[in-house]
């Protein structure tokens, strides 16, 4: 089945590059470098920008669209604005199948399946995100791309919004072409993977790996302050903390705040560069890193090889929900508060 897992787990049950820098400066300057660049080009998106020098993903997308019959229309194009239960646009949710059941085997042809995949790919960092977030080609319990789905929500080439949004088990990644201004990616994005955090076996067991390297860094009364209670997983899980959980990065040392900007870059790896400096925009209009608070969860089943549940980063618009066990689940929210 589709959402089968040895784990017990309610959403999966409901189915519901940086470059790499020597130093803390560097990443600051870079942060800085980026919010200069933003301050002074005009709003990417627009329509004589997108004429002027389009990107490769939302150039693909439009090549797939204009490929499309009117029958496909109808069934993988939806208004940008389609609704869902919960309030969000359709476009903003994430899914732990393929999106609307339309696996990409069934709905696409297969010079269009190819089209899907270059998409996807162009989205991603490179070769190594690829075989990160595709499990290593076997796309989780989707069990190949084919077996996940795409959708297109507008009309993507004709200078209105549009989102292309690609789902399976335990994924979801987007692109707009920036149509939701200040909001990376144009919505949340979902990676997962049915083994546990902890477990070498597990894709993103590099990024807890990094996470841990912080929370052994903390002496007691700082630990003490990081960890918290009361944490939701899937979406509810973005929702802002009032007040934030966790220890202020201005609290931190400098080397614990250098291991923090490392586990940032990490977690940012496998994205393109364009979404990647939209982030940190967004983190520097925020306030930056001093803005951001650091929160480690913990259950009655941690013990000492496994003293987290979740861990979270949050600033002003910047939400990064981290859940290692019973395997890991990672919503991603990046908008201008």
């Amino acid at each position: 089945m589709l959402n089968q897992s040895k784990y017990y787990c309610p959403e999966c049950d409901e189915g519901f590059v940086l470059p790499k820098m020597r130093s803390r400066r560097e990443f600051l300057l870079a942060m800085g470098a980026a919010a200069g660049v933003a301050a002074t080009v005009p709003a990417r998106g627009r329509a004589d920008d997108a004429k002027a020098a389009p990107k490769p993903s939302e150039g693909l997308i439009k090549e797939l669209y204009a490929t499309l019959s009117e029958d496909q229309k109808k069934a993988l194009v939806q208004p940008y604005d389609q609704g869902a239960s919960d309030g969000r646009p359709m476009r903003q949710r994430t899914f732990n199948a393929a999106i609307n059941e339309k696996l990409i085997a069934e709905n696409y042809t297969k010079p269009q399946r190819e089209v899907v995949e270059r998409i996807v790919r162009s989205i991603l960092a490179g070769d190594e995100a690829w075989e990160r977030l595709s499990r290593k080609g076997t796309w989780d319990s989707s069990g190949s791309f084919e077996g996940c789905g795409a959708m297109l929500f507008g009309t993507p080439g004709d200078n209105s919004p549009y989102a292309f949004v690609f789902s399976g088990h335990h994924i979801t990644l987007r692109c707009d072409g920036n149509s939701e201004p200040k909001t990376a990616w144009g919505g949340p994005v979902y990676y997962g993977h049915s083994e546990a955090g902890y477990s070498k076996n597990n894709v993103y067991n590099y990024q807890t790996q990094a996470v841990q390297k912080v929370f052994d860094a903390l002496d007691e009364k700082q630990r003490a302050t990081a960890m918290a209670t009361g944490n939701r997983d899937g979406l509810g899980g973005l929702e802002p903390k009032n007040p934030r959980h966790g220890i202020a990065f201005t609290a931190l040392t400098a080397e614990q705040k250098a291991l923090v900007e490392s586990v940032m870059r990490t977690l940012l790896g496998p994205f393109r560069k364009e979404d990647v400096d939209e982030v940190m925009e967004i983190v520097k209009a925020g306030g930056g890193m001093d803005a951001i608070n650091v929160a480690f969860y913990r259950d009655d089943a941690m013990d000492a090889t496994k003293p987290w549940h979740f861990w979270r980063l949050e600033g002003p618009g910047f939400v990064w929900n981290y859940r290692v066990l019973p395997h890991v689940h990672c919503f991603v929210q990046v908008s201008s508060a």
